[in-house]
């Protein structure tokens, strides 16, 4: 891969204040590349900081496990709900925490606050887990 090309995080300007096998917590400042043409968040920043944090977090803990070394996982479903709408300058926190966490697949819960601590985005990734190969 070509370390010039921008990956998304990067281009979303999204901070990963915290990552282990526990949660992810995604920190951002809305600004102009994550508006819809209303002025507010698109919804797909939201799910994109979703499967973001959930995959980081369920990458880590099964690389812990037995059966999950040097393999990998990947999202198989992303439900994304939006409740408030965030504008130009707010302050967003997504946090991402296990509710299952199994052998082939897990199921992470995500939420995204304001600075006020009010929801703005709940969501829950599906993500299957991949053995290695050979």
């Amino acid at each position: 891969m070509d370390p010039t090309i921008l990956k998304l995080h990067e281009v979303l300007d999204l901070e990963i204040t915290r990552a282990d096998a526990d949660g992810v917590v995604v920190e951002w400042t809305v600004a102009e590349q994550h508006l819809q043409p209303y002025g507010l968040v698109h919804g797909g920043v939201h799910c994109t900081v979703n499967e973001s944090a959930a995959s980081i977090a369920a990458g880590l803990w099964y690389a812990d496990q037995e059966y999950g070394v040097g393999g990998g996982v990947v999202g198989v479903n992303n439900n994304t709900d939006f409740l408030r709408a965030a504008r130009p300058g707010d302050r967003i926190t997504a946090t991402a925490t296990p509710v299952h966490r199994g052998r082939q697949q897990q199921l992470w819960l995500i939420e995204s606050r304001d600075a006020e601590g009010r929801l703005v985005a709940r969501g829950q990734v599906r993500l299957q887990n991949l053995p290695r190969r050979g």
